[in-house]
This record gives C-alpha cells, structure tokens and sequence, in this order.
C-alpha cells in the first residue's frame, strides 16, 4: 500500500472556515444522527475564531491527507490562564494515521507557547474516539451533565489538564 502524504497546517486558505462547518455537520449527522443545531454551534464557534471575539493567542489548525483536508482543531482562549481546545474532528477515511493525536499535539504546543497554564475541552459522552485521545494525552474529567442537544439526550463532559 503506498505511504499516505500527511501534514498539518494552519488554518488559513480561503475555504478552511467553511469546510471545518460542513465537515462537522455532516460527519455528525452521519455518525450520530444529530442535527442542524449542532452545525449552527460549530458555525458560531468558527465565526468568532474568524471575528477574533476572543482576546489573546488563539490559532487552529488543518490536517490534510494527500493533500485534502482530513481534520481540524482550534485553540481559543478560555481566560488569561486557561486555553480551549475546540473542534476537533478527523474525518473516518483517514482515521488511524495519527491525525488526532497530532492535532491535539499541536494544540497543546501552540497554548503552552502561549503562556496558558491549563486547557480545557467540553465534549460529549458518545465521543469514545476522541476521548481516548483526550486521556492519552494527559487531559482529565473535571464534571459531566445530562443535557439533551442536537436532537439527542447526552451527556456533556469538560475535560481539563495543566500545561
């Protein structure tokens, strides 16, 4: 089998916004039949990524497969010591070449270089894939609560780790 091209990018040519929406709209509603609320979620999280709402360092990344992008993630700032990493998603094509780990990885570089002392994630229970790269890479469970979001009940999860 021929070795696949793997990189990891900013976040910055034109069509990286928009793909991160629709990849995580679709992907979702496939993997877990959750619904357009969801992507309305992601939408407003990018647009502020892109507005720079948020005071302080902040940056997101793109990985691309063969040259086609394959996932993302997104460091934002939670408070002055605290990052959030945010958007996380591989797409199932290209899972099992690393991609999340390495995006996590670079999240975790870029908020430490960014004088953060710790880093924050929400995410949902259902989401066995990326938890296992959260508690691979050190990040603990600090609460969950049932909420119903996205046409589903779940249960909510923030997961937390010093820098």
């Amino acid at each position: 089998m021929e070795k696949r091209q793997v990189a990891i990018r900013p976040l910055d040519r034109p069509g990286d916004l928009g793909w991160v929406v629709m990849a995580h709209g679709a992907l979702y509603d496939h993997e877990f039949g959750w619904d357009t609320s969801f992507e309305a979620l992601v939408a407003r999280i990018v647009a502020d990524y892109a507005e720079h709402k948020d005071p302080g360092p902040q940056a997101a990344w793109i990985a691309e497969v063969d040259g086609v992008r394959a996932g993302c993630v997104f460091c934002v700032r939670g408070d002055d010591r605290t990052a959030k990493l945010r958007l996380l998603l591989v797409d199932p094509a290209t899972r099992g070449l690393g991609l999340g780990a390495r995006l996590v990885e670079e999240c975790l570089r870029f908020a430490r270089e960014a004088g953060y002392e710790s880093i924050t994630l929400w995410t949902n229970d259902a989401l066995g894939s990326a938890r296992r790269i959260y508690q691979k890479q050190g990040f603990e469970l600090v609460t969950e609560e049932p909420h119903h979001s996205f046409g589903h009940d779940l249960v909510g999860q923030t997961w937390q780790r010093r820098l």
